[in-house]
């Protein structure tokens, strides 16, 4: 999940902490506080792993202008749930970012939006033990559905079955980075 999004949502702001003094032009609207009603889950998203998989990554993606679907993401989670945006900065620095869902939200709906976003899963290693699923999620980023592939990652997502529906406790994800390619082992073959 979308550490160069992140990135990328992230740099208005980084602009003008670096240049405060000076006025900036920005084809990115600044972060706002998005506004996330709680709703129910929809029973076809959270009846098994490949439906929480797919909706995981569905939720997030979209053109140009369209909103995201906030609500039904965090109908996915559990409350309190965490994502860890891990990865590597220009200097191969090791950087992390630990953010609840509606820091997440604000972080970067703007981004997403104001560019269009697609993230696809490519691969998926699953570990289960009775009720609880571990996967790693190989993606691919674009910003139009079938546009040229900017970055890619891997996802690891927790997961729980509680006797009628799939949660989604964590994920952490990274993206490949120059130096640090995704192992062969997360790769479609």
């Amino acid at each position: 999940m979308r550490t160069s999004a992140f990135a990328l949502a992230l740099a208005p702001v980084l602009v003008l902490v670096l240049m405060p003094t000076r006025p900036v032009q920005s084809q990115t609207p600044e972060r706002a506080h998005v506004v996330v009603p709680t709703v129910a889950a929809r029973p076809e998203d959270v009846i098994s792993i490949d439906a929480i998989i797919a909706a995981f990554y569905d939720v997030i993606s979209g053109p140009v202008g369209q909103p995201r679907q906030w609500s039904r993401d965090r109908s996915l989670y559990i409350a309190g749930v965490r994502f860890v945006s891990t990865g590597y900065d220009q200097q191969d620095r090791r950087t992390v970012s630990v953010m609840d869902h509606q820091q997440f939200v604000d972080a970067t709906d703007s981004g997403f939006v104001a560019r269009g976003f697609y993230e696809t899963e490519i691969h998926r290693v699953t570990h289960r033990v009775n009720d609880i699923v571990h996967v790693l999620s190989t993606y691919e980023m674009r910003t139009t559905p079938d546009g040229p592939v900017f970055g890619r990652g891997v996802n690891s997502i927790e997961l729980y079955w509680d006797g009628t529906r799939w949660w989604i406790a964590s994920a952490v994800w990274i993206d490949e980075a120059p130096g640090h390619p995704l192992p062969a082992d997360v790769l479609p073959r």
